[in-house]
């Protein structure tokens, strides 16, 4: 489909290598007029997939950064409490009525402020299973009917063509009713040829060899029981550590010195020497 081609080829331009089931997905996302939840491990381009099509198609992008104990007001806004007790003093000083549940003295924070936007906006809801139900339940009207409300002020409409994307690494279960709202992706560490594709998009000076043989070993490395398993990112970080060292071809020497940017502790660290770089 031409759509999605083109789809494919915006992020390829800003050196994001998708595949089938993001590229339909998107293109659903922008026909549908619905949100985005992408599921996945850490590391496999989730937030950076947010990123790329605000870049890709020219839009503004807002983001939460979602954690245990975020609020209402840290997600959409909160009342200048201290602009309205200086107005309020002020009004009785000069016997004036004075509403101070206004516009004037609400400050907005992202939700609010990429719901008002004038402008095709991306806003990115980043790790809502960090936060907690309540909040969560609260963004189903937003992500749902498209507006906010704000007791005391007002309900907000949406005023732009706004792309919903929310992401999670399944700390714990979402609300069915946020499921139900959104388009489901679930993106997974990629397979070999995808993974050298993207590293050859991010590193266009690295030996073609270079880069499938740290892409080989770091297949290799995601199969083993580790702590935490090496992101895509990891693998960019080894490859532009060789090229900086001047290894290329790698030694068995420079592969081990430099297992500090894929293994993020040590006992990761003695499983990756023992079980892929002895068998070198």
């Amino acid at each position: 489909m031409k759509e999605i081609e083109e789809i494919k080829s915006k992020l390829e331009e800003n050196k994001y290598i998708s595949n089938d089931q993001i590229n339909t997905t998107l293109f659903l996302a922008f026909a549908l007029k619905k949100p985005i939840l992408i599921e996945g491990p850490p590391g496999t381009g989730k937030t950076e997939l947010a990123k790329t099509i605000a870049d890709s198609f020219g839009r503004d992008f807002f983001r939460i950064q979602c954690y245990e104990g975020i609020t209402f007001e840290q997600v959409v806004g909160e009342w200048n409490y201290q602009k309205q007790l200086l107005y309020l003093e002020m009004a009785r000083e000069n016997k004036e009525d004075l509403t101070i549940f206004s516009d004037e003295f609400f400050i907005q924070r992202p939700l609010l402020t990429a719901f008002s936007n004038d402008k095709p906006s991306v806003l990115l809801i980043d790790e809502i299973d960090k936060a907690d139900e309540e909040l969560e339940s609260f963004l189903l009207q937003a992500l749902g009917e498209k507006e906010i409300t704000v007791n005391d002020l007002d309900t907000f409409k949406l005023k732009n063509d706004l792309v919903v994307v929310l992401t999670s690494n399944a700390q714990r279960s979402l609300l069915d009713e946020t499921k139900d709202r959104c388009l489901y992706l679930y993106i997974d560490y990629p397979d070999y040829d995808r993974e050298v594709e993207i590293i050859n998009k991010r590193v266009p000076i690295a030996d073609d060899n270079l880069v499938k043989d740290i892409v080989e070993k770091t297949q290799k490395i995601r199969k083993l029981d580790l702590t935490k398993k090496p992101s895509i990112r990891a693998t960019v970080d080894w490859v532009e550590s060789l090229i900086a060292l001047g290894e290329i071809p790698p030694t068995r020497e420079a592969l081990e010195n430099t297992l500090n940017v894929i293994a993020k502790n040590e006992e990761d660290k003695e499983q990756i020497i023992n079980e892929v770089l002895n068998n070198i």
